[in-house]
This record gives C-alpha cells, sequence and structure tokens, in this order.
C-alpha cells in the first residue's frame, strides 16, 4: 500500500498500546473487522488488519509488518477497504509478497485493477463440478491416485522424501500437457527453499507460467494467515480472466493452520481441542471454499501438509483431509528404497476412484495393481526369514510382478534432468494402463527388474 495514499482526511485513530504483533488502536469511528488500516513512518508503510472491536472507541489489530518503530500515539489511516493486491496479466513469471509488491527486484506490477484479498466463494450456480482426471504424465499418481479438475489434494510428506521436486514436476505438466498456468504460495517457508525452489524453476523454464507468492517463517503471524488467500486470489484472477487450466499449489497448509492459532492466542481466545484455535474448522474452509472451477476455467489445488508426530487423526489434519478429494502419501520407506516418486500406492487414494468416474478399465487395472502390491507387502517378511522359493507358485508369481510392478511406477523427472543425468519421462494414462495390463498377464516375466525401472513407457525398453 503506497504512502502517497495517506491524508489528514482519512486518518482514523492513533495507536494506544504495541504488544509484539498485536496493536490496539483508539478511533473516532469504529472501522469494520478484516478493514486495512495503516501507519507511515519516513516513507515506510505499516499495514494492520484489524481482527476486534474491544469497546466503542478501540480496535485490536494484527500487524503485518514488524513492529519496530511503532509507538504509542502515532496516527492511524483508513484504507476504506479490505486487504487488497494488485492483478494483471503480467503477474505471470514474478515473485511477489503478500501485498503483491515485487521480491524479485522487478518493477512494481501495473494493476489493472485491485482485488479483495479476503472474497467470497463464487455462487453456486457459477460452480462447475469436477469434470474428470487431470493427467500429470507421472505413471503412479495418475494410475492409483488420479488429480481431479477442479479439485483438491494433499500431498503428505516430510522433509527429503521429494515433495518439491514433485510439485515442480506437477507445475511443468500444467504447462506442457494442459497450456495452463501454476499459482505457488509458500506459506511460513524457509528463505533457503525459496530462493532455491524460485532458481530451479527459472533454469527449467517453469517460471514464465507461474506466480510465486510468499509469506516467509520470519514474518509477522499475519502474513502467514493470508499469504495463501493473496495467492489465491491470483488463481481466481488468472481462472477468470486466461479461462485457463490453473494449478494452485500451497506449501504448507499446515502452516496456514498455526499462524490462525497463534493470531488466536494474541487475540486472547481460549484454544480448544489439543491447543487448536476455536475457529479452526472456518478458518480452513474460508480457504478451501474458495478453490472452485467455474465455466471460465479450473482451479485444481495441491497442497503440501505437514503431520505432526504422523497423527492424521491431529485436528489440523482432520480439518484439512475433509476438503481433499486425493491423497498422496509420500512414504520415506519408499524414498530409502530408492523409489521415486516415493508414493505409497497402497496409503494413496482417491475419493473418486470408483468404475463410474474413472472407467472399467482404468478402475479395475488400479484395483489389480493395488491387489499384486499389497499382497508383496503381506509377504515381504517371509521372504526375508525364509526366502522367496518357500512361497507357493501362484505367490511367487505375484511377488515377481509386484516388484516389476514398484519398479516401473517409478519415473525419471524433467525438473531433475540436469542433476541426475537421466532424460526426464512423461507417460499418457493409456500407456500406463496398456503396460500395467502387461506385467499383470505376465507379458514381462522374463525382464529383469532393473529394466523396468526408472523409465518412462515400457515400448521404450522393448
Amino acid at each position: 500500500m503506497p504512502t502517497a495514499t495517506i491524508s489528514p482526511r482519512s486518518q482514523i485513530g492513533l495507536i494506544a498500546e504495541v504488544r509484539g504483533p498485536v496493536v490496539d488502536i483508539v478511533c473516532d469511528t469504529l472501522p469494520p473487522l478484516h478493514r486495512a488500516l495503516f501507519s507511515a513512518i519516513d516513507h515506510e508503510t505499516y499495514v494492520f488488519e484489524v481482527y476486534m472491536h474491544l469497546d466503542e472507541h478501540k480496535v485490536r489489530a494484527i500487524t503485518l509488518h514488524r513492529t519496530a518503530g511503532l509507538t504509542r500515539g502515532m496516527a492511524v489511516y483508513d484504507s476504506a477497504a479490505p486487504l487488497q493486491v494488485p492483478v494483471t496479466p503480467d503477474c505471470l513469471g514474478r515473485l511477489l509478497n503478500v501485498f503483491g509488491e515485487p521480491l524479485d527486484e522487478g518493477l512494481p506490477l501495473q494493476a489493472l485493477q485491485f482485488r479483495n484479498v479476503l472474497a467470497k466463494p463464487v455462487d453456486l450456480h457459477e460452480a462447475v463440478a469436477a469434470g474428470g482426471i487431470l493427467e500429470t504424465g507421472i505413471k503412479a499418481i495418475d494410475l492409483l491416485c488420479p488429480f481431479i479438475k477442479g479439485g483438491k489434494t494433499g500431498l503428505f510428506g516430510g522433509a527429503g522424501v521429494g515433495k518439491t521436486v514433485l510439485i515442480m514436476e506437477f507445475m511443468r505438466a500444467i504447462v506442457a500437457l494442459h497450456q495452463g498456468v501454476s499459482v505457488f504460495a509458500g506459506v511460513g517457508e524457509r528463505i533457503r527453499e525459496g530462493h532455491e525452489l524460485w532458481h530451479e524453476m527459472r533454469q527449467t523454464g517453469v517460471m514464465d507460467h507461474a506466480l510465486m507468492v510468499f509469506g516467509q517463517m520470519d514474518e509477522s503471524p499475519g502474513v502467514r494467515f493470508r499469504v495463501g488467500l493473496t495467492a489465491l486470489t491470483y488463481a481466481e484472477y488468472l481462472r477468470d480472466t486466461l479461462g485457463k487450466e490453473v494449478l494452485f499449489l500451497m506449501d504448507n497448509a499446515f502452516r496456514f493452520v498455526q499462524a490462525g492459532s497463534e493470531i488466536s492466542g494474541l487475540l486472547g481466545r481460549m484454544p480448544a481441542t489439543v491447543g487448536y484455535q476455536p475457529t479452526l474448522m472456518s478458518e480452513v474452509a474460508e480457504l478451501q471454499d474458495r478453490i472452485t472451477s467455474t465455466h471460465h476455467g479450473n482451479i485444481t489445488a495441491v497442497q503440501a501438509i505437514y503431520v505432526p508426530a504422523d497423527d492424521m487423526t491431529d485436528p489440523a489434519v482432520s480439518a484439512i483431509l475433509g476438503h481433499l478429494d486425493t491423497t498422496v502419501i509420500l512414504s520415506r520407506a519408499q524414498a530409502s528404497k530408492g523409489i521415486y516418486p516415493a508414493v505409497d500406492p497402497l496409503a494413496s487414494g482417491s475419493k473418486m476412484m470408483d468404475r463410474y468416474f474413472l472407467g472399467d478399465r482404468h478402475y479395475s487395472v488400479a484395483e489389480r495393481v493395488r491387489e499384486h502390491l499389497a499382497r508383496y507387502r503381506e509377504l515381504e517378511d517371509i521372504i526375508t526369514m525364509l526366502g522367496i522359493e518357500e512361497l507357493s507358485e501362484k505367490d511367487r508369481k505375484v511377488v515377481v510382478r509386484a516388484r516389476k510392478l514398484q519398479r516401473y511406477l517409478t519415473q525419471p523427472f524433467h525438473v531433475v534432468a540436469e542433476h541426475t543425468g537421466i532424460k526426464g519421462a512423461s507417460v499418457p494414462l493409456n500407456e500406463t494402463l496398456a503396460d500395467c495390463e502387461a506385467f499383470l498377464r505376465g507379458d514381462f516375466d522374463q525382464f529383469s527388474e532393473d529394466r523396468c525401472y526408472m523409465r518412462g513407457a515400457m515400448k521404450e525398453t522393448l
């Protein structure tokens, strides 16, 4: 919000108290909740968001900047609007903060219009239901836990299991396969992670069709709480103006919940279950319900989610899970075996895994692949202790085919080809289904496991 907007006529009150990121403001006229107020020191603007009315002349706000330099008695001005960001088709290729200001040393956006960060979801009559599978070219995901056009996918994984690489490959796939665009929200990102991601995306040519919005880990909880909504505002704008497939990525949705918990504590609200804010469900819904497709275009969301203590029943995880269509579990056990992407095929899944939505062929192949992998997992301990020779002939066939399927579902990615020296592969769903059917029939029983590992379609090995 530029300093030039400040004028004596817009003064609304004075700062009465500053406690960390919490600022109490005495006002002549109470501003509505979530109104953006601001103050200025030496040409630097401080933005506050109103969260609570304390009495008829005092409000409590959360600052969206560091509070160093703020003093009692400072003038506070009214922006006459909630928090807004400038939107323009030229936002693609840029790295922005929660206010839509550049973090990439580029020129400020020449806004055609401003949009409120806190917007309502589209009306029900404008929303479009899930309309099929969004192919990614990644075999394990397209087969076992397919993305739904206009749906929401949760990517559950810790550090070092390939979450960032997978996100980058999704962004590349949207550009290459669907001529779409991506919007990335870095919620509470470490500066190192954000810097590396930005540079890798530029090197791989993905950045020209993407927009990144960052709220860093050292910033105010107000910034971390709103940066996801800022990114979603840009995604909605790109959906409505360009009419393209928009991929909305958030890393990490759990940090959004954490920021809301911090704000709740700062405002003095009584904590609820396991110390989370009492408004947890409504805050998660406020974000998730805006991820919607319309007749203008689709927004498909992929959200990385940290699971505290690997407890999927944690209230924050449960609140997010209720909104997801697809769940992708990245397993450290898979990664330790060299299986990349490290998708756990038995724990991952989609609400749309049924014959009506996927069709008989896709559903049947996916179920048979799961059955083979599940049987192999059951027999692993017996094989380790007694050897595969002790199994029945039927089980031996299942194990041999399951091991080859497990390796077939690995894949080299385009975005890391420069580091690995292996050319990236993208496999259409029809080829994946045909290959899996061939594995299940035993057509590749004579192949070694190495011939199935880190390949695209099997026709490349024939």
